[in-house]
């Protein structure tokens, strides 16, 4: 396997939790695996319905994060009550990975994140770990 990524991509997150809810133009989907949705009732002391309400068809995608008033339950104050065990979704963004062949990736990025094109280039190994990452998270799904 292998992937392509934006080289020259510059990013730092500003805290401005848009990847945390909805906006005008795009309702977020923040999708657990079975797995994540596990580690946070664990580090929150909560039944998995308390947060995240169950998916189909979203395989291997289990469960989806509740909201309040259109963002993340776990958003407050400009940050993530759960960072340390925050799901892959959320450690990818502003990045997504697609197969765009056999074997073969894309990181891809939206236009919405204010982060973008601040702070540091990220270099490639930047994206080989998140490769790896979503390598290991999706390989203990199946």
């Amino acid at each position: 396997m292998s992937f392509d990524y934006p080289d020259g991509v510059r990013f730092r997150c500003i805290r401005c939790g848009v990847c945390c809810g909805d906006t005008e133009k795009k309702t977020r989907h923040i999708l657990l695996l079975s797995e994540e949705a596990e580690q946070i009732g664990v580090a929150t002391a909560q039944s998995i319905v308390k947060f995240a309400v169950k998916v189909e068809g979203k395989e291997p995608y289990s469960y989806e994060m509740k909201k309040k008033e259109g963002k993340c339950v776990f958003f407050e104050n400009c940050g993530c009550r759960i960072y340390s065990v925050r799901p892959l979704i959320c450690r990818f963004y502003p990045f997504e990975l697609k197969c765009v062949a056999d074997g073969r990736y894309t990181f891809l990025y939206p236009s919405e994140c204010k982060g973008i094109n601040k702070g540091a280039v990220l270099s490639k190994n930047y994206f080989k770990k998140l490769f790896r990452l979503a390598r290991l998270r999706m390989g203990k799904q199946q």
